[in-house]
């Protein structure tokens, strides 16, 4: 469906058109004026000339913004963000050098001026206690009520039955459900806490199967189906190589195997900084649409041109730097335990994700609400990404989730005024677990326990690994590596930039990837002369663990792992950190191996003491499916879990999910009250009733889309499908 008609209501200028407006004069005249202050080549020799340059520079982001965007929209993202600042110092430059009152220096002297004045300007909003709106959304919620024809507050009763309806779905990465409920309690979350109260709202959890990661949940919530995604990262016989999906080139392998176009966003969605793209008409930094450049340049206009947005962003993002590094050291100062090294590339990354992206989101969000997209997907990390390294319920993780509850704020102000009358869906993809990493635990890394049970000495090409070495410095790079998790949002844009290398190139079949800066081949490529595939290849999805045997053409079963390695199996049952070692029979039955017994996953029959006792009743269902899937390992692993909960990751990761035990299946659904959640729909998971997968969450966001009339209702069993509309 495309965007309702827009313009035809009676233009009016509301009170909170004025406020903004002089609110942004008055902080912008101050801001400069402080900034030329301290600036010794720049001079104002008349106050109010102050005046006239904060006239004058927004002034010229109005009118030069038509231009800008269809810059954009030539040269792209690089074009807008090129023309953006280019733009925003040109102005500046102006008008201190042409308005009356002002005697002006060189480029360097002006470009101080701005980026002193957003310091300057940022300080004084956070000492106020002032809204970031202005900031990041002030001319888009102006642009909306204007369009809208009528105050913010009266949006939803005044003509809005005459709006058509539309859906905003955001994904809180790796918030637990438990972990919303403290942030609730705490008024970390004022927003969601107003609609919970009013009753607007109603909050319930889903079960996120193992893999409890994100691209398979995501995969699932926005395609239906999870098949094809064993892990984060997983070896692919296939292939002959590993797939990590936090590469833009396998993300688009596994949508492609996945997607029937028919997903979520089909019919003229839009998806923001998601994995997947949900068959999405727009895709805005999206991991799988990377090689096909971060999406229409003109929509990242807003970003890169308004005065100061950018250069706020980039300023707040060096604070957030110090301010990551001060909380690390000051974890370590006070013995907190269990923590990990916070240092390497990982600042570097809070820095971008939490300030750069999330602004960038922000307004590409809320672009899309103005535009009236029918259906919107973005993915926040923001709260997962301090979580991994700080922990779960640590007081820098909780005082994300209060941004992010900021940001879904601005968001309703801006669907309250949008051409579509927007519900709100808040989910996430999983939660996440804390407790000491398996190296923490064992001494050595996951690879290096396996290697030394194999009785294989550590070499440049036994395993799948990031280098050799002390363990606890591999674990802390692997926590920061490009491939790992974090990396997620740098990576879709470090490939989207990148001149060169087409996705097809990247995901050939006969390279696979070790690391940022290795690679082997399999027999029989080209250059003989290269390595052959590794004997073993491990590898940790938090605390889910995989072992594949590469150089065998199939899976090998329990049996045959015990008569080449006599000690691995015994020697990972055995192991302080391990809880559960999955193994498949020849007859194809699948067996669960703990320290004081053995359970068969599909008849349920117990061989002394049951290994998933402490694993809740979701157990032996989620590992069985695993199991069966194509990539999975020969062997499957999922650390031990104690009374309290605590796991042990298989990466370098102190808060980490994509196994059993924790708060890391419990993912979060707050959905509106007039959308409906069916009770046949859930299944009883340790005594309350939810939705069971990813997939069963994609059905019923689907089938709520059919409800509010924005797609088309989904066809009964057998009936054929037509495709989706809007």
């Amino acid at each position: 469906m495309s965007a309702p008609a827009r313009g035809r209501a009676r233009v009016r200028v509301t009170a909170a058109d004025v406020r903004g407006a002089v609110w942004s004069l008055v902080s912008t005249t101050v801001g400069l004026g402080l900034a030329i202050w301290f600036v010794p080549g720049v001079e104002v020799t008349n106050p109010w000339s102050l005046v006239l340059a904060a006239l004058a520079v927004g002034l010229g982001d109005v009118l030069l913004r038509p231009v800008l965007r269809r810059l954009a929209h030539r040269f792209g993202v690089v074009g807008a963000l090129v023309s953006g600042v280019v733009a925003q110092l040109a102005v500046a430059w102006a008008s201190l050098t042409y308005l009356p009152g002002f005697r002006s220096g060189s480029w360097v002297d002006v470009l101080a001026v701005l980026v002193l004045a957003a310091v300057l300007m940022a300080l004084g909003r956070w000492v106020v206690g002032a809204s970031d709106n202005e900031y990041v959304l002030g001319d888009l919620l102006r642009r909306a009520r204007r369009q809208a024809g009528v105050p913010r507050r009266d949006a939803r009763t005044a003509g809005a039955a005459e709006r058509p309806a539309g859906l905003l779905v955001v994904l809180l990465d790796g918030v637990a459900r438990p972990t919303l409920d403290y942030a609730l309690q705490a008024g970390l979350a004022p927003t969601l806490a107003r609609w919970l109260g009013s009753g607007s709202h109603h909050l319930t959890t889903w079960w996120a199967r193992v893999p409890a990661t994100t691209p398979a949940s995501t995969i699932g919530l926005l395609h239906g189906s999870t098949e094809h995604v064993p892990a984060f990262r997983w070896w692919s016989r296939a292939l002959g190589r590993l797939v990590v999906t936090n590469r833009p080139a396998d993300a688009a392998a596994v949508e492609a195997r996945t997607s029937d176009g028919s997903g979520l966003l089909a019919g003229g969605g839009v998806a923001v900084s998601t994995m997947f793209s949900g068959d999405a008409a727009t895709s805005l930094l999206v991991m799988s649409r990377a090689r096909e450049g971060l999406g229409p340049g003109q929509m990242f206009v807003h970003f890169f041109a308004s005065p100061f947005v950018l250069v706020r962003a980039v300023v707040v993002a060096l604070g957030e730097l110090l301010k990551e590094l001060y909380q690390g050291w000051q974890q370590a100062v006070r013995g907190v335990e269990p923590r990990v090294s916070r240092l390497g590339w990982y600042p570097v990354l809070r820095a971008v994700t939490n300030v750069v992206l999330r602004d960038l989101n922000t307004t590409l969000v809320a672009e899309q609400l103005v535009r009236g997209a029918p259906v919107v997907c973005v993915d926040l990390v923001d709260y997962d990404e301090i979580a991994h390294h700080a922990g779960p319920l640590r007081p820098e993780s909780l005082r994300a989730l209060e941004g992010l509850d900021r940001v879904v704020g601005l968001w309703e102000q801006v669907a309250a005024v949008a051409p579509r009358r927007y519900d709100v869906v808040v989910l996430s993809d999983h939660g996440q677990s804390l407790g000491s990493t398996f190296e923490q635990v064992e001494g050595r890394s996951f690879l290096d326990e396996v290697r030394r049970l194999m009785a294989l000495e550590p070499g440049p090409h036994a395993g799948v690994g990031h280098g050799e070495g002390d363990a606890r410095a591999e674990g802390r790079r692997r926590a920061t590596s490009p491939d790992s998790e974090s990396w997620g949002p740098a990576n879709t844009a470090l490939n989207a930039l990148r001149p060169g290398a087409s996705g097809e190139d990247a995901a050939r079949p006969g390279r696979m990837m070790v690391g940022p800066d290795r690679s082997e081949r399999r027999p029989g490529a080209e250059d003989a002369a290269l390595p052959e595939l590794p004997e073993v290849a491990v590898v940790g999805s938090g605390n889910l663990g995989m072992v594949w045997f590469p150089r065998e053409p199939r899976r090998l079963t329990g049996t045959e792992v015990r008569e080449r390695w006599p000690g691995l199996l015994p020697g990972l049952v055995a192991n302080p950190a391990v809880g559960v070692v999955v193994e498949r029979g020849a007859g194809g039955e699948v067996r669960a191996h703990g320290r004081g017994g053995s359970r068969d996953l599909r008849t349920g029959e117990v061989v002394g003491e049951d290994p998933l006792a402490g694993y809740g009743s979701r157990a032996a269902a989620d590992l069985l499916r695993v199991a069966g899937l194509e990539d999975a390992g020969d062997l499957m692993l999922v650390s031990r879990v104690d009374e309290v909960g605590m796991v042990h990751a298989f990466e370098g990761l102190v808060g980490s999910h994509g196994g059993l035990g924790g708060a890391q299946n419990e993912a979060v659904l707050l959905h509106p009250a007039h959308l409906g959640l069916p009770d046949d729909e859930l299944e009883d998971v340790d005594g309350t009733p939810m939705l069971v997968g990813a997939e069963a969450v994609h059905r019923r966001l689907v089938a709520w889309l059919a409800d509010l009339g924005v797609r088309p209702p989904v066809p009964a069993e057998g009936a054929p499908v037509r495709g989706n509309g809007s």
